[in-house]
């Protein structure tokens, strides 16, 4: 199976059993009600990005259903987490792009993003050949790959929450999900 759409989800989920709160993550999302598999992080050539609603629409229940899948979670009253998917897509169909999973604690929704989002566009630019110094700011980077006419796109989706005042759990995600 080679999917040929993809869309892009996030939630948050708070309960005082770990699990519950990552069922509530999915549900927040609206993608409990399938089988899910984790996937690596390959963009297939001519993947088409979908609208959120699109997408939910065309999901079946207890369907297997590929995803990328970023999740962070605390019971740390306070704590900071955040889940993220980046997203590099060529400007070529025929070549494949690049999705990128990144959890974190303490970060920004900004600052989650753009991470996640350089470092899909990161892998995708070292297989188009692009010169790059790690070292640049995420902004310059992104400024040179637009430039190179190899992009077409990058971006991310992002979900952070801060942990339950109460100690309970507290689960976020970010999801790319795939569809034939």
């Amino acid at each position: 199976m080679i999917p040929r759409r993809v869309f892009f989800t996030k939630g948050v989920g708070v309960h005082k059993e770990r699990l519950q709160s990552f069922e509530a993550a999915l549900r927040s999302a609206g993608i409990a009600h399938c089988n899910l598999v984790t996937v690596s992080s390959i963009l297939p050539p001519k993947c088409k990005v979908i609208p959120l609603k699109k997408g939910l629409e065309l999901l079946r229940p207890g369907a297997i259903t590929f995803v990328v899948m970023a999740r962070a979670e605390t019971n740390e009253p306070g704590r900071q987490v955040v889940a993220s998917i980046g997203l590099a897509q060529p400007a070529s169909g025929e070549q494949y792009g690049y999705l990128s999973e990144h959890h974190g604690y303490g970060q920004t929704d900004e600052a989650a993003g753009d991470y996640a989002e350089d470092l899909a566009a990161t892998m995708l630019a070292t297989t188009l050949g692009i010169d790059l110094d790690p070292d640049t700011a995420w902004d310059e980077r992104k400024k040179l790959y637009k430039m190179s006419k190899q992009f077409i796109r990058t971006s991310n989706v992002t979900q952070s929450a801060r942990g339950n005042k109460h100690g309970l759990w507290t689960t976020v995600i970010a999801a790319a999900v795939f569809l034939e």
